[in-house]
């Protein structure tokens, strides 16, 4: 059977995005040159955002008990704490919390999801060239073993990072600039004294070194490097100057630490592609945008890429949508990548100035200011993504300028339901990649669902009702969790809708 999709890149994009699709029976492919999943990662947690879309795909499993909350972030000058965020006071009203997790652990979630709906990842497995016509890519790709395949996928994905051989084969450009030189990093354990709901920072002079708690007695140390430290450092190197810089900076001895687990260098890079869709060639996550590690944007940014381009392209690949609402997905989300790289590298800037004045705006202005809870909470809740909205963009062009609360665009927020027949769910747990019709009452709800269903197919769309009375209005959730439809009971009205955006985008 031909594979309708073929997704280069087995980390946390192209899985969920897998998953989504293997969810709607779409035939998928994943291959990843790397030879077994990562048993280490630079990514440490999930964002709010991001544990929604796992929670929607079925993929989140235990992992909220196997993580710890990143609650508290402390930065100090010498021993002076200079400004301390309290990351579980600034969004306790939220009902999901991040979850500090290594990324290999995240991974290894959506792997055991993917293998529950009957896919697997091909390891050892690169692309080598890929070239398009307008029904279909013919890519060549080379196994573990040398063998080279040739396959024809209606549809390829670049999830493949940084460096990714499909945004080259595509000729994206891939444009932006440095915002650190390196940074060096080890993995310990070691029963250190500092909080292990947080991290502890320290910066002196635009320098940095910085401690974060993981589960199991680990902790993560990344510092920045004079410039004129030599390139090429060996792991044990990386770990006498990382471990060394710590302990003169905090006073902890390093006889403290019972294990090395890993060491690294990498450096930190801003860009943004030029286009995430050429043709039948798309990119998602770091393949399309990379940004600081501020914030641990990166990896949520990149599974909500994998859910928004997800449902239109299971449409497009059911024959239920043409592909032009594939452009839809860059007109969403290349300028919420556009922001969040804005917003990272003006973080790094702030806080790891390398001039006096900008340090003395830092600590006589900026951090005043951000001591503040009313600022802190707005940070936090920009940070955890769950105030993203699309309103403007492709799907969501009228303002609807004077309808009260939540309208078209906006992300829906989880609320208690009941299903027709009367059982209780949660919103998002009933979404699962479809499509929810929500109306206060049963037969509105049905009526509404069945036009849906008319255009979206009837696997794809669900009815629910609020368990609490929440709008008079009928809302039409897509499958990313966002109102895609919003008014008063016409179903002919929910139907041109629709007709519009699958067949007019």
């Amino acid at each position: 059977m031909t594979d309708t999709v073929l997704i280069v890149g087995a980390g946390p994009t192209g899985l969920a995005l897998a998953i989504h699709l293997a969810l709607h029976d779409v035939p998928v492919r994943v291959i990843d040159a790397a030879p077994a999943p990562a048993t280490t990662s630079r990514a440490l947690g999930l964002q709010p955002r991001g544990v929604e879309v796992l929670e929607r795909i079925g993929a989140l499993g235990d992992l909220p008990q196997r993580s710890q909350s990143s609650l508290n972030m402390s930065y100090n000058e010498g021993s002076r704490t200079v400004l301390r965020l309290t990351v579980g006071q600034a969004v306790a009203d939220q009902p999901k919390q991040a979850l500090l997790i290594s990324q290999a652990e995240v991974e290894g979630a959506l792997r055991q999801r993917l293998a529950e709906l009957g896919g697997s990842v091909e390891w050892g497995t690169r692309l080598v060239a890929a070239e398009q016509d307008t029904t279909s890519v013919t890519a060549i790709v080379q196994t573990a073993d040398r063998t080279e395949q040739r396959i024809k996928p209606q549809w390829l994905v670049g999830c493949d990072g940084a460096h990714s051989t499909v945004r080259k084969l595509a000729g994206i450009g891939f444009p932006g600039r440095k915002l650190l030189e390196r940074l060096l990093m080890v993995d310990v354990r070691a029963p250190w004294p500092f909080d292990k709901n947080g991290s502890t920072t320290w910066m002196e002079a635009g320098h940095m070194l910085s401690v974060t708690a993981l589960p199991n007695d680990t902790w993560r140390v990344f510092t920045e490097p004079p410039p004129d430290l030599p390139d090429q450092l060996s792991e044990s190197e990386i770990t006498d100057r990382v471990l060394g810089e710590f302990s003169a900076r905090s006073g902890v001895g390093l006889d403290t630490v019972t294990e090395i687990r890993w060491a690294s260098e990498f450096r930190i890079h801003r860009r943004l592609a030029d286009a995430y869709r050429r043709g039948r060639i798309l990119l998602a996550g770091d393949a399309a945008h990379i940004q600081s590690p501020t914030g641990g944007q990166g990896q949520n940014t990149g599974l909500g890429d994998a859910e928004n381009l997800a449902w239109k392209l299971v449409l497009v690949a059911l024959g239920r949508a043409d592909q032009r609402l594939l452009d839809t997905y860059e007109g969403e989300r290349r300028p919420l990548a556009r922001n969040v790289l804005r917003a990272t590298s003006a973080a790094v800037d702030i806080m790891l100035p390398h001039t006096p004045w900008k340090r003395l705006l830092r600590d006589k202005l900026v951090l005043p200011v951000v001591r503040l809870p009313a600022v802190q909470r707005r940070l936090w809740l920009a940070a955890s993504q769950l105030g993203i909205s699309y309103r403007g963009r492709p799907l969501a062009a009228t303002s609807h300028r004077w309808m009260p609360g939540l309208r078209p665009g906006d992300r829906m927020p989880d609320l208690a339901c009941r299903r027709l027949n009367g059982d209780r769910t949660t919103l998002h747990a009933a979404i699962r990649g479809r499509w929810v019709v929500l109306a206060d009452k049963p037969d509105i709800a049905a009526r509404h669902a069945q036009a849906a269903a008319a255009q979206l197919g009837a696997e794809l769309v669900v009815a629910l009702t609020p368990a609490k009375p929440y709008t008079h209005d009928v809302v039409l959730i897509r499958p990313d969790g966002h109102i895609g439809w919003r008014g008063r009971p016409a179903p002919d009205k929910l139907t041109a809708w629709l007709n519009q955006v699958l067949w007019n985008a």
